[in-house]
């Protein structure tokens, strides 16, 4: 017997990549239907809406949901299944077609950007499920609880992506986004911390600190190429007082996967990591694919196979 395709609800965030998917919508809604793809789309209309759409949706009985963006939009749909206590988060099928400017989660599970094989790919059906994180953090004088499918940075990638954030412009082209990167290197002030993982205290000043499921992050770059998406474990790197010029001559192991070759990183697997600051007057920042959150006191953990979506069929091997 053959099973009734799936009735999809699209999240849709008109704004990404630089308004690329508002313009261009109708023609993708039109090679889905071309597709034999049933669905019904919903466009965002603010910051975190696509949030409040998918926790609705799931009330009102969607159980197939597709996100329409890049990660931040990824990062949105995710907490809602994630923060929605109607059912079981895997046992909501999500998709996303990734149309945005970093792309990154979607690199470790080789998910197409092309719609043609995108469209295929979701035909075909095949699904696998992966590790969620959770970060608990200071924000507004109050603690808040986010949930994250792929790399959390804290110190001087979050100092950026604030940085970013204040400058109130979208930062598509990626040579201006490199700029800025490297602007900031100039403005950041190491990070004073304190690490617990494992039984383990490591108190130190830190260039950076990144808890990822995902291997990509910053359009590209590998800050956790240790990362395993269904292993149960966060990948953790943190990285000593690099000087700036050791920075830029090391920038290469970002992109190359060597990163926890250079004596100063340190490389290493936990399920729970606890930050705070040792200067509480200068809290150490908090991202999270991309989105600025708050700061320390900050705690990671894991919740296993917690996100289950459509991949192309060779992940069923992870």
């Amino acid at each position: 017997m053959t099973q009734a395709p799936h009735h999809w609800y699209i999240i849709v965030n008109p704004a990404a990549a630089a308004g690329k998917v508002g313009r261009n919508w109708a023609s993708i809604a039109t090679r889905l239907e071309a597709g034999g793809i049933s669905f019904e789309a919903v466009f965002t209309e603010r910051h975190r809406h696509a949030t409040e759409l998918a926790i609705t949706a799931i009330k009102n009985g969607c159980r197939h949901l597709i996100g329409v963006g890049g990660d931040g939009t990824n990062n949105e749909l995710v907490n809602g299944i994630m923060q929605q206590e109607v059912v079981p988060s895997n046992e909501i099928l999500y998709c996303l077609l990734p149309i945005g400017t970093g792309n990154d989660w979607i690199k470790t599970h080789r998910i197409p950007r092309k719609l043609g094989p995108w469209i295929s790919m979701l035909q075909a059906g095949n699904s696998t499920h992966q590790d969620m994180g959770w970060v608990e953090y200071q924000a507004n004088k109050a603690k808040n609880r986010h949930y994250f499918a792929n790399v959390a940075g804290m110190a001087y990638d979050a100092f950026v992506v604030h940085y970013v954030d204040k400058l109130k412009t979208s930062l598509s082209n990626k040579l201006i986004y490199l700029w800025v990167v490297l602007r900031c290197l100039w403005k950041y002030d190491l990070s004073a911390a304190r690490l617990q993982f494992a039984g383990r205290k490591v108190e130190d000043k830190f260039y950076t600190i990144n808890v990822g499921i995902g291997r990509y992050s910053g359009g590209g770059m590998q800050f956790v190429p240790h990362a395993e998406p269904r292993d149960g474990m966060l990948a953790l790197t943190y990285v000593g007082q690099l000087t700036k010029w050791q920075v830029i001559k090391n920038t290469y192991r970002f992109y190359n996967g060597s990163l926890g070759k250079h004596p100063l990183v340190h490389t290493t697997q936990v399920d729970t990591l606890r930050v705070d600051s040792l200067s509480p007057e200068v809290p150490t920042l908090l991202e999270v694919d991309g989105e600025y959150l708050g700061h320390t006191p900050v705690s990671f953990g894991i919740i296993p196979d917690a996100l289950h979506f459509i991949c192309p069929p060779f992940q069923k091997k992870m």
